[in-house]
């Protein structure tokens, strides 16, 4: 990239997802993915906030002047998504089993190391979990 251009890109600032219930959608974003929820606008329309981090997820109520809410559900990974950084994947993906959310795709290990699963959110969205590698020790094995 040339030093020189007019646009200077400093973060991705928030992704804005259209859905069909608001109640729903807080609990996956709140209770599921421990997101809190935040101050919003006086916009003209229905909405909510998300916020983890510097992370936001915006959300509009399905209505009249919007378009449509979600997405088809997607049944693999290869589709578009958003990722969401946490602790541990494996961890996360028990606390998504136990609250009985189906996985498009379970945790696996990605070339890198990273470790990520795929859920859709309440409106199909598709969400992407990920969790960086785990450092080896680097104290030396133990000999038998």
């Amino acid at each position: 990239m040339s030093s020189n251009s007019p646009i200077r890109v400093k973060s991705l600032d928030h992704v804005t997802i259209v859905v069909k219930n608001l109640a729903a959608t807080r609990r996956f974003y709140v209770d599921v993915l421990g997101m809190s929820e935040v101050a919003r606008p006086g916009f003209t329309f229905a909405g909510q906030w998300f916020q983890a981090g510097r992370t936001l997820i915006h959300t509009i109520l399905e209505f009249e002047g919007s378009s449509k809410a979600g997405a088809a559900a997607c049944a693999n990974s290869r589709g578009h998504h958003f990722a969401f950084l946490v602790d541990d994947c494996h961890l996360a993906a028990q606390r998504i089993a136990e609250l009985g959310i189906s996985f498009v795709s379970p945790p696996r290990r990605r070339p890198d190391g990273f470790v990520q699963l795929f859920v859709n959110d309440p409106d199909g969205h598709l969400v992407e979990l990920c969790s960086a590698p785990v450092e080896q020790s680097s104290a030396p094995a133990a000999v038998e």
